[in-house]
């Protein structure tokens, strides 16, 4: 009887071993998890920004010796939606209005300002963006612009009609984005519209026909947000 219950303890003791073995040895096993899959950055970005729009001086009257036209620059609010086709490639929108006067220069000087005009100059550039600088996220773009000019007015009582045409002109661009986190950034963008519409005035009952040379630079800063 003695001899059945050490067999019985020995049993049970090597029974033990085993089992704590075979536990010890699945709590050493490393546990295989797959990695986390990242979440695809949405294609669709948005900024507004304010923009400074600085028109260059120049133009004329055509039969006017020594014309010449002066613009006055403008600060306004500005939306730009964006979309990308690849992480480099994208097309970027922008819309806002912006307002200017009209001065005579040169020979017209005497007339002073001529008159008042808005601009809505939506511009549609193609962009090729660099992402091997971290939150740093320079671009470069090209594009086309139509500028539709409206609520055109003149200041001058000489001036009587004031008609600026619609027109289309080129678009370079370059600038960058200082992403904060995922989704937030910071962004500084510089635009060189050529730009250059014809136009109709009156002036003392004569009709008379011209170019201006507007050509503006825009410096624009502002939020990004990327969805």
């Amino acid at each position: 009887m003695a001899r059945f219950g050490m067999g019985m303890a020995l049993a049970a003791g090597l029974m033990a071993l085993s089992v704590g073995g075979a536990v010890a040895a699945d709590m050493s096993t490393p546990v295989y998890k797959a990695p986390a899959v990242p979440e695809p950055e949405s294609p669709w970005m948005i900024r507004v920004r304010a923009l400074y729009v600085m028109p260059e001086s120049g133009g004329w009257v055509n039969g006017v010796a020594n014309s010449d036209l002066s613009y006055s620059d403008s600060v306004v609010p500005e939306l730009d939606i964006t979309y990308f086709f690849t992480k480099n490639i994208a097309a970027e929108l922008i819309l806002g209005v912006t307002p200017h006067d009209i001065n005579g220069g040169g020979s017209l000087a005497g007339l002073g300002q001529i008159g008042k005009v808005w601009l809505l100059p939506p511009t549609l550039t193609l962009q090729y963006h660099f992402t091997d600088f971290g939150p740093f996220k320079p671009y470069i773009g090209a594009g086309i612009n139509y500028t539709a000019f409206f609520s055109q007015s003149t200041s001058n009582p000489a001036v009587t009609q004031l008609d600026v045409h619609d027109s289309f002109g080129w678009a370079l661009q370059a600038g960058f984005d200082w992403m904060i986190d995922r989704h937030w950034g910071i962004n500084f963008d510089v635009k060189k519209i050529f730009l250059e519409p014809d136009f109709t005035v009156t002036v003392g009952g004569a009709q008379l026909t011209g170019t201006a040379q507007l050509n503006p630079w825009i410096f624009g800063t502002g939020v990004t947000y990327r969805f």
